[in-house]
Order: C-alpha cells, then sequence, then structure tokens
C-alpha cells in the first residue's frame, strides 16, 4: 500500500507540473499587446492552470501522506478541470477556425477584413465603447512609428511583410490609392470613397487606420495567430493530463484493491 501510495502521489506530481505550460501561456498571451489590450483569453487560460495546480497538489498530498478524502477530492475536481480545459480547446478552435488575409498587387503584405471573421470574435470589438478603450491602448504601443525607422523607400514598404496589425491600424488599405509619403502618412486620392475605411483614415499619427475596421480585422488576425499558439499548447498538455489522469485512476483503483485484499486476509486469518 505504501508504494502505490507513493506512485499515485507521484502521478499527481506530474499532473501539479502539466498546470506550468498552461499558466505560462497564459502569461505569454498577457504579454503581447493586442491581447494586453482585449483582455479576453488570457485570465480564463491562466486562473485554469492555477486551479490545476491547486488541484494536482492537494492529489499529490493526498497520495503520500495517505488522506483518502483529499485523492478523492484530487480524482472528482480534476475531472472537472479536464472538462474545462477540453472545452476552452474545443472553443478556441472554432472562434478561430475563420479569418484570413488577402493577398493584394505588388504587396508583400496581407489585407484584412473584419467580414471574414467569426461572429464571436467580430462581437469584441463592435461596440464602440469596447472600441475606444482597445484603439486607445492600442495607439500607445510603438508599433507604427517603428515602421517609420524601419523604411523610408515605398517598395522597400510594399515588400515587407507586415503583421496583420501593423497591416490594419498603421496604413490606409490599400484599394483606398493613397500615395506613399512614409509608412505613416500617406497622401489622399482625389476620390477615396471606395470604402468608409479610406475616409476614416486619418495622417495624425494618434488616429491614422485606427478608427478602422481593417485595423479591427488586423487585431482579430493576430489575436487569431497568438490563440492558434496557445491552442496548440493547451492541447498537448491536455493529452497529457488526461494520460495522468487515467495512469492516477488505474493506480488508486490498485491501491484500493490492495488494502480490501489486506483486510480481507486480516479477517480471515
Amino acid at each position: 500500500m505504501a508504494l502505490n501510495n507513493n506512485v499515485i502521489g507521484a502521478i499527481n506530481f506530474v499532473a501539479m507540473l502539466l498546470s506550468i505550460p498552461i499558466i505560462g501561456a497564459g502569461i505569454w498571451l498577457a504579454t503581447e499587446p493586442d491581447n494586453s489590450c482585449v483582455k479576453i483569453l488570457q485570465w480564463p487560460v491562466i486562473i485554469l492552470g492555477i486551479l490545476i495546480l491547486v488541484v494536482g497538489l492537494a492529489g499529490f498530498v493526498g497520495g503520500f501522506w495517505r488522506i483518502p478524502w483529499l485523492l478523492v477530492f484530487y480524482l472528482i475536481a480534476m475531472l472537472v478541470l479536464i472538462i474545462l480545459l477540453a472545452c476552452l480547446v474545443v472553443f478556441v478552435y472554432m472562434v478561430t477556425i475563420r479569418g484570413h488575409g488577402q493577398l493584394e498587387p505588388s504587396r508583400a503584405y496581407l489585407e484584412y477584413h473584419l467580414d471574414d471573421f467569426s461572429g464571436w470574435l467580430r462581437r469584441r470589438v463592435r461596440s464602440n465603447y469596447k472600441w475606444d478603450r482597445i484603439r486607445g491602448c492600442l495607439s500607445s504601443t510603438s508599433m507604427c512609428p517603428e515602421l517609420n525607422q524601419s523604411y523610408s523607400m515605398a517598395q522597400d514598404f510594399f515588400n515587407a511583410h507586415l503583421t496583420p496589425l501593423q497591416s490594419g491600424c498603421c496604413k490606409p488599405p490599400t484599394k483606398c490609392g493613397y500615395t506613399f509619403v512614409n509608412p505613416t502618412y500617406w497622401i489622399s486620392p482625389i476620390d477615396n470613397a471606395a470604402d468608409m475605411d479610406c475616409l476614416n483614415w486619418n495622417n495624425d499619427q494618434n488616429q491614422l487606420c485606427y478608427n478602422c475596421d481593417s485595423c479591427k480585422a488586423g487585431l482579430l488576425a493576430n489575436l487569431k495567430e497568438e490563440w492558434r499558439r496557445a491552442d496548440i499548447i493547451l492541447l498537448i498538455t491536455l493529452v497529457a493530463l488526461i494520460s495522468v489522469y487515467l495512469i492516477g485512476c488505474c493506480a488508486f483503483r490498485n491501491a484500493k484493491t490492495d488494502d480490501l485484499f489486506r483486510k480481507y486476509k486480516q479477517g480471515y486469518t
């Protein structure tokens, strides 16, 4: 029985360690400028990781110190957390399945359109109240000024591989026909009524295209890329956590069987 308890404790210790990549994924998301402005996914991930850490610690203590009620708590709580993690993995995949950049002639960077993304993501940026806060956060970053330091010639800029945020927020949409002066300053065409974003562009360095739908789409495209990376980490951790949980269940069952068999032998003798 002592050996089984040690095995159960060790298995639960591994489950506790598996919380680290989950918490790490949440912290990584929180440090990304776009996610820090939106604040949607990182906190659920971090909180879920902390809960798995706490429950794994309870199972570890229950296994090594032979506390049956802690082990029962671990088995029930960890099952609930595994289900929640699986739901989160599926949810992130479903809301990021749509949304791809589109090529424009003579441009290396992609253009992004808001309607290409899932309805759930679009609702996160549709509200004026929500977007005003996000826009203020994005405009305070250095992502657009950095372009002026990197590209002085039009052709160099057109051949640049911009991030979705830079493409959507720092320049006017290509279809508007603006003339390049520098990455964040463009001369307006005679007729710029091709799209509302063409009217929303402003050479004021604090405004640029932060009021454009292309900026919202660029933000969602950035979120999609980062959420997909985090989702891969969560999926791998989920598979490992399920494996550890099943092994732990078998060890716990074997320990209970050994305990019952020992009691039976003692009663028989």
